[in-house]
């Protein structure tokens, strides 16, 4: 569930009840921000194309052809059977984008809200061998986004693909990993030491997509099912309590990440629950550290993603839901 959503969903105080009414007024000033996004349809593009038109596309899109590969191997890729078979399942999956495109352009106008240089890049779609590391690719003046890592959770190209990662590979989570992507632009961390540094850098995260894409849920946001995100809001308080015992939020111990932190199919506490909790439960802690941090003090969402962890630790007042 959003913040957005949450505005109308308890009985609180005159206090939550005015920090939701001017939620609404800064959502309703956002909607009005002009922007205009082009999608470029390169995967369509090179699909489409003829070997007499390489040099064509080659002008109009040159950062996506290395130099150091011959014309002779684009050639070949666009009589390809296997890369005609993608670039069907591409079109016929991605035959309309609207959606998408209304997300993205959402997705800029918070972008520009809060950072007034924000400038709207080109926005070009590609296919890349379902590259599901790379799914998406954000710098100052371009994005890329590979269509062929979200045709579905199910989709026969995933075979072999571990399902905590398929889970994700379909086309609600696009503007989510956009807004990953442009998070780790504004967010200053020193390198982490601790587990609390990597739990609080994936709150910031987490938080930088309560704000640029707040009409996406909860679970969109951090990659979970709902099952996942209730059983993380469910066992919050043992969780927690975990690792309070064990002092592991100012351990070095560099296995804790990928315990923790990296994505798996489930988190590692090394108990029998291990096989019930979703993977990366320490970014959903951290989640939840930020946003009491944010709710308990009085500074901006640029400020705070400059602060250090222990600092927004220290005076988040962070208490785990019972």
């Amino acid at each position: 569930m959003s913040p957005t959503e949450e505005c109308w969903s308890f009985n609180s105080t005159v206090a939550f009840f005015s920090s939701c009414k001017e939620d609404n007024e800064i959502e309703s000033e956002i909607s009005k921000i002009d922007v205009e996004v082009t999608i470029e349809r390169f995967d369509l593009a090179f699909a489409n194309a003829q070997p007499k038109e390489l040099p064509k596309l080659k002008a109009d899109f040159p950062f996506l052809f290395s130099e150091q590969i011959n014309d002779s191997i684009w050639v070949d890729r666009m009589t390809d059977s296997l890369q005609q078979e993608l670039a069907s399942e591409v079109k016929a999956t991605f035959s309309n984008f609207d959606q998408e495109q209304e997300a993205i352009e959402s997705l800029f106008q918070h972008l520009k809200y809060y950072d007034k240089t924000f400038t709207v890049p080109r926005v070009i779609t590609v296919t890349s061998d379902v590259d599901y590391r790379n799914k998406t690719i954000v710098t100052d003046t371009i994005v890329l986004i590979s269509l062929d890592t979200y045709l579905g959770t199910e989709h026969h190209f995933y075979e072999g693909i571990q399902k905590f990662l398929t889970q994700n590979m379909k086309r609600s989570q696009m503007v989510s990993d956009l807004a990953s992507n442009y998070s780790d632009h504004y967010i200053f961390q020193d390198s982490p030491k601790t587990l609390l540094d990597d739990m609080v850098y994936s709150g910031k995260q987490l938080y930088f997509k309560d704000k640029m894409i707040p009409f996406a849920s909860d679970a969109e946001k951090i990659g979970y099912t709902e099952a996942q995100m209730d059983w993380a809001a469910a066992n919050e308080s043992e969780i927690w309590r975990y690792f309070i015992e064990r002092e592991l939020l100012f351990s070095t111990d560099n296995t804790l990440a990928s315990r923790f932190i990296a994505d798996a199919p489930f988190s590692k506490f090394y108990l029998e629950l291990d096989s019930e909790s979703p993977g990366r439960i320490g970014q959903y802690v951290g989640w939840q550290i930020v946003r009491a941090y944010m709710k308990n003090n009085d500074v901006t969402l640029m400020e705070m993603l400059q602060k250090n962890a222990d600092e927004i630790f220290n005076n988040s007042k962070f208490k785990p839901r019972k």
